[in-house]
């Protein structure tokens, strides 16, 4: 019994690593990496998709498409003209004649379901449209929400937005209202708080009640690690907390999130850092500025090229790569691409891309073509 549980063990713990690959490019070929920088799958394909699941898209010589698995084998055969990476163990692909939902053994399925454009799975559901109304589906092509909305968006934990007669709300997966629909704004749910407009106000929603928030024209979604968000009070940001208090009086030009206790801020065209109490700690300095990560760096730039200093302001990896663009920083607490991801940060230098660990140490001194983020 003990020899099976460490097998199931180890296959549980195998299984896990094995979901880290990231898609790099070498002499024009892909392939994927492990977080040792060695080859899992030798770079063998014209081109490529980073892994969703279990699975990944990847081209064949002849130019069309299939999917792979994690080992690097052909689990549904390259005969597709496009794909689109499996969500729910569910993918879209066309055939070079429509768009078509398939499973994970390559089978056509729910071809009876009506729609003007065929939307991915999210949360188990999928929007559904014609006539320019919405509705969503669930995996067996069933309609468990009927097409009544202008609007909606994919379902985001639990709860999707939508709109009816130019006003949103928020739906759960049966279709009930979770906030009725008269809202001008709404964003996501995190920990229990909404940010809406109402009436011209912005505000917070809070136990299906609307509080607007004294002065503010615009606020930030909150994050699931987020205790509070960035809001705009005239031409000046600050930051609210849960109950809509000013915790950051709004005199900043701009203002990205909190993490490690640190937020950049803005001020005569450079950038800071201060702390949770509003206070200047980091004297700004840099051209721009990013948001910490969880491993107690940050990306700033002085002239052209990045660096990263620590918490204290300290360089500790030189300004001289380039990093990825993205959203980071306009939604905080969640996995960013521009800074470090448990251990590891993504950099161009030379035209080339590979990982840098906190250290500055390039991953297994390896550069390559093209690189991805390890999924």
């Amino acid at each position: 019994m003990k020899k099976l549980f460490f097998v199931v063990a180890f296959f549980s713990f195998s299984l896990s690593f094995a979901q880290e690959l990231a898609l790099a490019r070498i002499d024009g070929k892909f392939g994927y990496i492990s977080k040792s920088g060695d080859w899992v799958i030798k770079p063998q394909f014209l081109n490529a998709k980073s892994f969703s699941g279990d699975y990944a898209q990847a081209m064949a010589d002849d130019k069309l498409w299939g999917y792979i698995n994690r080992s690097g084998e052909w689990v549904i055969k390259p005969t597709l003209n496009k794909t689109k990476a499996f969500q729910c163990d569910i993918a879209i692909v066309n055939d070079g004649i429509s768009w078509y939902y398939i499973d994970k053994t390559g089978n056509k399925i729910l071809s009876d379901v009506v729609t003007d454009k065929v939307y991915d799975f999210y949360e188990d559901l999928a929007v559904v449209r014609t006539e320019e109304k919405v509705g969503f589906i669930n995996k067996k092509g069933e309609t468990v929400i009927p097409k009544e909305y202008t609007k909606a968006f994919d379902f985001h934990n639990g709860y999707s937005r939508v709109q009816k007669n130019e006003k949103w709300g928020l739906i759960d997966k049966s279709g009930n209202e979770y906030i009725k629909i008269e809202y001008e704004e709404i964003g996501n749910v995190y920990n229990g708080i909404i940010v809406a407009k109402k009436d011209g106000l912005w505000g917070l929603i809070k136990n299906k009640e609307f509080k607007p928030v004294d002065g503010a024209i615009k606020i930030w979604d909150f994050t699931l690690n987020g205790d509070v968000t960035y809001a705009k009070k005239g031409e000046l940001v600050g930051f609210i907390n849960a109950n809509g208090a000013w915790v950051i009086e709004p005199k900043y030009d701009k203002v990205r999130g909190f993490r490690k206790g640190l937020a950049p801020f803005y001020e005569n065209k450079l950038w800071g850092y201060i702390n949770e109490k509003g206070e200047e700690v980091i004297k700004p300095k840099y051209k721009d500025a990013e948001v910490f990560s969880e491993d107690g760096l940050a990306p700033v730039k002085t002239k052209k090229e990045w660096g990263f200093i620590n918490t204290e302001g300290e360089l500790v990896i030189e300004e001289k790569y380039g990093i990825t663009a993205g959203n980071f920083g306009m939604f905080f607490g969640v996995k960013t691409e521009k800074g470090f991801i448990d251990g590891l940060v993504r950099v161009k230098y030379k035209k080339q891309w590979g990982f840098l660990n906190t250290k500055g140490e390039v991953l297994n001194n390896k550069w390559f073509q093209n690189l991805e983020l390890f999924k």
